[in-house]
C-alpha cells in the first residue's frame, strides 16, 4: 500500500506537532513542579519527544531493511533507530539513578518537595553556623 504524497506529508506534520507538544508539556512539567518524582515523569516525556524528534526523519515510506536483494530499490537508514536504542537504554539507566536518588532523599529529609528540601538544609546550614566548631576552637 502507497501513500499519496499529500498524505505522507500530512503525517509527517502531525509528527512533529505531537513531538513539539510532547516537548513542551515535558519542560512545563520539569520547570513548574517541585515534587521530585513529578520532575522525573516530565524528564521522561521530554525525552520521549526527543526520541520521536530523531526516529521521524528516519523513517522512510515504502524503505526496506539494508539487506541487498534485486526486489527492493528504496532502503530505509538503520542508524537513526539503533541512536535511538541507545538513547532509551540511557534514558531508563538516568531514570533509575533519579528514583534512586529521590529513594534516600526521602530518608534523609522526610519529604520529596523541593521547596521543603531547600528550607530543610537551609535551617541544617544556619544550625552548623550557629555552633562552635571542634576544629578551631581549641
Amino acid at each position: 500500500m502507497t501513500l499519496s504524497p499529500e498524505v505522507a506529508t500530512r503525517a509527517a506534520q502531525l509528527t512533529y506537532v505531537l513531538m513539539i507538544v510532547l516537548m513542551m508539556a515535558g519542560l512545563y512539567i520539569l520547570a513548574s513542579r517541585d515534587n521530585l518524582v513529578k520532575k522525573l515523569v516530565g524528564l521522561g516525556i521530554f525525552q520521549s519527544s526527543v526520541y520521536l524528534l530523531y526516529i521521524a526523519p528516519g523513517t522512510l515510506l515504502g524503505g526496506t531493511a539494508p539487506i541487498l536483494d534485486a526486489r527492493f530499490s528504496v532502503y530505509s537508514n538503520p542508524l537513526p533507530h539503533v541512536l535511538i536504542l541507545t538513547a532509551i537504554v540511557v534514558g531508563v539507566a538516568t531514570l533509575a539513578l533519579g528514583l534512586a536518588l529521590v529513594v534516600r532523599i526521602r530518608e534523609r529529609y522526610g519529604t520529596i518537595d523541593e521547596d521543603d528540601i531547600v528550607d530543610a538544609d537551609n535551617a541544617e546550614d544556619a544550625r552548623e553556623g550557629d555552633a562552635p566548631s571542634a576544629e578551631g576552637d581549641a
